[in-house]
């Protein structure tokens, strides 16, 4: 038996069906994956021997629309496949599973909850929403292949990305590696730089030092990873200096990461290191929180303080009351507190 499971994009998402795909090939040995996403993510599935990664050419071959009927025919080529998960809902994804619904493959999509979180932002709900991660797992269980999501350290880096990551964070009179992920796609998800430094130095005076903090961040983010970096000798950015493998690799040995509601923060408790995010104009109750991590570890102004929260799903707009109050009444000591009270530091 053969499943199609198409999951295209953003990286924390793709990355969020790891749960779910290490739950099924245990669950269902001898059943087939191929998944359908984009080959930069690749990393995150090679050690899941039952899954097979299709990666396409959206610059080329499966461009435009005639490229999704060339990837829906390429698909059709790996042969057999029983169901087709669509775990993306999109209109790329919808047009190729309408293609192999027509063609008599069952399909499944995944229902994202637009209207309950549309609602949510609204204030018409105060409830919290089914993580990704859950919603990932109901259409697995629709399809017939009810599971339960794995919980913990999903991502295993190869021996050569490990090796590398260890011989980086060792040193002497080194105590706590702390990773620090300031920065995220979106601006209602970013708390103000100088903030974030702020907090590094709070932190660096109250170990008195030993502590060493690992920038991450993507290449579009270099120039404002390096005015972080130059705020004290032992920030180092490692933007550009690492492939995807190893940068999981160093995230999987830190002491804890701190990161904004973004990709990285995923990555991290996907690797098995915990995380503090900070949360804005998002909320965790939307569904998009750190996998398996408490409450306690999601630091944010109420809604009881700040009823204007959450103000977006995925933080893309801008601030509505033009003071930005979400991120700038979240203190440096407010988040200093929450690491000391969770015995972070």
């Amino acid at each position: 038996m053969r499943i199609l499971v198409i999951r295209l994009s953003a990286m924390g998402d793709v990355a969020l069906t790891l749960p779910v795909l290490k739950a099924f090939v245990t669950e269902y040995p001898g059943i087939d994956i191929v998944l359908v996403t984009r080959k930069a993510y690749g990393v995150f599935f090679r050690e899941i021997q039952a899954v097979d990664l299709f990666t396409p050419d959206f610059k080329k071959r499966h461009s435009g629309f005639a490229g999704i009927f060339r990837l829906f025919m390429d698909l059709r080529k790996r042969g057999g496949f029983d169901c087709v998960i669509d775990l993306h809902d999109v209109l790329r994804s919808k047009i190729i599973g309408f293609l192999f619904r027509i063609s008599g493959t069952r399909v499944v999509r995944i229902d994202k909850g637009r209207k309950e979180k549309n609602d949510l932002i609204r204030g018409r709900r105060k409830t919290e929403l089914k993580h990704t991660v859950e919603r990932y797992s109901e259409t697995f269980s629709r399809a017939g292949f009810p599971l339960v999501p794995r919980k913990g350290r999903c991502i295993h880096p190869g021996k050569e990305a490990q090796k590398k990551a260890n011989a980086l964070l060792s040193g002497t009179n080194v105590s706590l590696n702390i990773g620090i992920a300031p920065f995220a796609k979106h601006p209602l998800k970013q708390w103000p730089t100088e903030r974030m430094v702020q907090l590094i130095r709070m932190i660096s005076d109250r170990r008195g030092g030993g502590v060493r903090f690992w920038l991450f961040g993507g290449e579009d983010e270099r120039e404002r990873l390096a005015e972080i970096e130059m705020a004290g000798k032992d920030i180092i950015s490692l933007c550009g200096t690492l492939t995807l493998e190893e940068e999981l690799a160093v995230i999987g040995e830190l002491d804890f990461m701190i990161a904004m509601d973004s990709s990285n923060m995923h990555m991290a408790v996907l690797a098995g290191t915990k995380v503090l995010s900070i949360w804005g104009g998002t909320d965790p109750s939307a569904g998009f929180g750190a996998w398996g991590e408490p409450p306690e570890h999601s630091v944010y102004i109420s809604a009881e303080e700040l009823d204007c929260r959450p103000c977006t799903v995925y933080g893309k707009g801008t601030c509505r009351r033009g003071d930005f109050a979400c991120m700038m009444r979240l203190s440096p000591e407010k988040v200093f507190n929450r690491l000391v009270e969770l015995g972070f530091i």
